[in-house]
C-alpha cells in the first residue's frame, strides 16, 4: 500500500514550472500548495494581477528549491515567467521565426527591447540604413527576428533590417508591376542632392532629376523640397529591370514654353526681376518658369560693363527688350540697352571719315591706343598709323595715357562699334618725296636712336630712320655694334639704299672715302647678302631690329 502510495505522488525537480493552488492570501503574500510535503510563500509583487489573485486560483510557479535551510519549499513566479519566456525565445530562433517587442531604452550602439527577456537592437539593423535619430524608437513596438542567442547568459540579439527588407521587396514588386508612366504617385523625401532628390515610394527610391522639380531655373533642389516632405509627383519612366524610377514634378503643371513666342514677341518691352547674376550676364525672372538672358554687351551702348554685377542686383526689377525666342532651347535673350536709341547710329555724322578729332588717350594695348573722344565712344589708333617714319613697337613711345590728342578718322565700323583713328595721317607722307630729298650716294647727317645686334638706326631729317648695317661701320671686322656706336652719338654717313616701297633708308659709315668705283661694289656686295648670312638682307635688319627692342615695362 505505502508503495502504491509512494507512486502516485508527482515528481518535483528543482528548476521546473509545476502547477499549484493558493491556498491563503496575505497582505503581501501568497501561499501556494504544490502537492508537496510543504507550501511555498511567493511575494504578491511578483505577479502582474496580484490584486485580482483569489484563494483557490491555479498559478505556474518555478520550484528552485524542494528545501531551504528552513526545510520550506522555495518558489517564485518571476522566474517562471522568465523560464517560460526564455523557452519560447529558443523556439522562436530555432524556428526562425519573428517575435514583437517594446522598445525600453536607447543603449550605445542600439536600442534594448523587451521581448520577454531583454533584447538587443543593434542600429545597423533597425533598418535598410541606420536611422539617425534612435529616440524616435522609443516606446515602439517592433517586430524582429531572432539572430543570436547565448543560453548561458541569456543575452538575445534581434535584426528588424531583414523583414523590412522583405517587406520592401515586397511592396517594391507591387510596385514596378502596376506603376505606368504617367502615373501619379505620392512619396516623401528621403534625400536630397546637387542633382536631384530620392522619393521613397513606400518600397522603392524614385529619382526626381533638379530639371525635373520645376519650369524655373533651380540652383539647388532644397529651394524647392526638404527631407520628411510629402509630395505627389509623375512617374516619367520605369525601369523595372534594373528596378529605376524617374519622377518629374513640373510634369504636373503645362509647360509655359509652349505658348511662349506667342506671349513674348521680339521687340516688346518686358518686366522682370533679376534672379542671377554671371560673368557672362544676368538671368531675368519673366513669370514663374519663364527666364531671360541680358549678355554683358546688352546692358549699356557706352558704359563699358566688366560684369553685370556692376551695374544690377539680385532681386532689382528692371525692364528690357526681347530680342530673340527660342523655344527648343528655351532662351529667351534681352536688351537693357535696346530701351534707348543707340548712339552709335550718328556716330557716322558726328565723326565722318577724314575729319579731324580731338580726344584723351584712354588706355593701351600692345597694338594700339584707345581714344576716348565722347563718353562711352572711344576711337583706336593702331601702333602703324602712329608714324609715318618711325618703327613704332608700343603705343607708349609716342603717347601718355590721359594725354589730349588730335587724330584723323580714318574708318567707322558701325556694325562693331569701331572708329579707327589715324595720329600720322595729319600729316603728309614724307616718304612720297623721299627721292627728291635724298640721293643714293649723299652724305647725310644723324643721331643714332637705337643699336641691335646687326647694326644701328640713325635719325635724319623729319624723323625719318636710315640703318647702318653692321658690315657697313668699318672695313675692320666689328664684333659687336655696341663696342662702336652709341645711342645718342652724332655720326655721318653715306646713303647705300634708298627703297622706297619699303619705306627703307641704308647706310654706310666706312664708305665716307670711297670713291665712285668702291661705292659701286659696295652696293653690289650689300645686295647679294643672302637671309641667313651676317643677319640677311636690309629689309631682314628692319624686321628684326622690332624683334630685339625691349618694350616700355620689359625688363632687361
Amino acid at each position: 500500500m505505502l508503495e502504491q502510495l509512494v507512486k502516485a505522488l508527482p515528481i518535483y525537480t528543482e528548476g521546473s514550472i509545476v502547477k499549484g493552488r493558493i491556498i491563503e492570501k496575505r497582505s503581501k503574500e501568497i501561499l501556494v500548495d504544490i502537492g508537496y510535503k510543504s507550501e511555498g510563500v511567493i511575494a504578491l509583487n511578483e505577479f502582474e494581477d496580484g490584486d485580482t489573485l483569489a484563494v483557490g486560483d491555479e498559478v505556474e510557479v518555478f520550484l528552485e528549491d524542494l528545501e531551504n535551510e528552513d526545510g520550506v519549499i522555495v518558489l517564485s513566479k518571476e522566474k517562471a515567467a522568465q523560464k517560460q519566456n526564455w523557452d519560447k525565445i529558443v523556439k522562436t530562433f530555432n524556428e526562425g521565426g519573428v517575435i514583437d517587442g517594446k522598445v525600453k531604452a536607447v543603449v550605445k550602439g542600439g536600442l534594448m527591447l523587451t521581448v520577454g527577456v531583454e533584447a538587443f537592437l543593434p542600429s545597423s539593423q533597425i533598418d535598410v540604413a541606420p536611422p539617425k535619430n534612435l529616440r524616435e524608437y522609443e516606446g515602439k513596438t517592433l517586430t524582429c527576428k531572432i539572430v543570436k542567442i547565448n543560453e548561458e547568459r541569456k543575452n538575445v540579439v534581434l535584426s528588424r533590417r531583414e523583414i523590412v527588407e522583405a517587406e520592401r521587396a515586397e511592396k517594391r514588386s507591387k510596385f514596378l508591376s502596376s506603376v505606368e508612366k504617367g502615373s501619379l504617385v505620392k512619396g516623401t523625401v528621403k534625400n536630397i542632392t546637387e542633382f536631384g532628390a530620392f522619393i521613397d515610394l513606400d518600397g522603392i527610391d524614385g529619382l526626381l532629376h533638379i530639371t525635373d522639380m520645376s519650369w524655373s531655373r533651380l540652383n539647388h533642389p532644397s529651394e524647392l523640397l526638404r527631407i520628411g516632405q510629402e509630395i505627389e509627383v509623375v512617374v516619367i519612366d520605369v525601369d523595372r529591370e534594373k528596378e529605376r524610377v524617374s519622377l518629374g514634378l513640373k510634369q504636373k503643371s503645362d509647360n509655359p514654353w509652349d505658348k511662349i513666342a506667342d506671349k513674348y514677341p521680339v521687340q516688346t518691352k518686358v518686366k522682370g526681376k533679376v534672379t542671377n547674376l554671371a560673368p557672362y550676364g544676368a538671368f531675368v525672372e519673366l513669370e514663374p518658369g519663364i527666364e531671360g538672358l541680358v549678355h554683358v554687351s546688352e546692358l549699356s551702348w557706352t558704359k563699358r560693363v566688366a560684369r553685370p554685377a556692376d551695374v544690377l542686383a539680385l532681386g532689382q526689377e528692371i525692364e528690357a527688350i526681347i530680342l530673340d525666342v527660342n523655344k527648343d532651347e528655351q532662351k529667351i535673350s534681352l536688351s537693357v540697352r535696346a530701351l534707348d536709341a543707340n548712339p552709335w547710329d550718328e556716330v557716322s555724322l558726328k565723326y565722318p571719315v577724314n575729319m579731324t578729332v580731338k580726344g584723351k588717350v584712354r588706355s593701351f594695348t600692345a597694338y594700339g591706343a584707345f581714344i576716348e573722344l565722347d563718353e562711352g565712344i572711344d576711337g583706336f589708333i593702331h601702333v602703324n598709323d602712329l608714324c609715318w617714319t618711325r618703327k613704332i613697337n608700343h603705343p607708349s613711345e609716342l603717347l601718355k595715357k590721359g594725354e589730349e590728342i588730335e587724330a584723323r578718322v580714318i574708318e567707322i565700323d558701325k556694325t562693331n562699334q569701331r572708329i579707327s583713328l589715324g595720329l600720322k595721317q595729319l600729316a603728309d607722307d614724307p616718304w612720297k618725296a623721299i627721292e627728291e630729298r635724298y640721293k643714293v650716294g649723299e652724305t647725310v647727317s644723324g643721331k643714332v636712336t637705337k643699336v641691335a645686334s646687326f647694326g644701328a638706326f640713325v635719325q635724319l631729317a623729319d624723323d625719318i630712320d636710315g640703318l647702318v648695317h653692321i658690315s657697313q661701320i668699318s672695313n675692320e671686322r666689328v664684333a659687336k655694334v655696341k663696342d662702336v656706336l652709341k645711342i645718342g652719338q652724332d655720326v655721318t654717313a653715306r646713303i647705300i639704299r634708298i627703297d622706297k616701297a619699303e619705306r627703307r633708308i641704308g647706310l654706310s659709315l666706312k664708305a665716307m672715302d670711297y670713291n665712285e668705283e668702291q661705292f659701286e661694289k659696295e652696293r653690289e656686295r650689300l645686295d647679294t647678302i643672302r637671309p641667313g648670312e651676317d643677319l640677311g638682307s636690309l629689309a631682314d635688319a628692319f624686321d628684326t631690329a622690332a624683334q630685339e627692342d625691349y618694350r616700355p615695362g620689359d625688363k632687361k
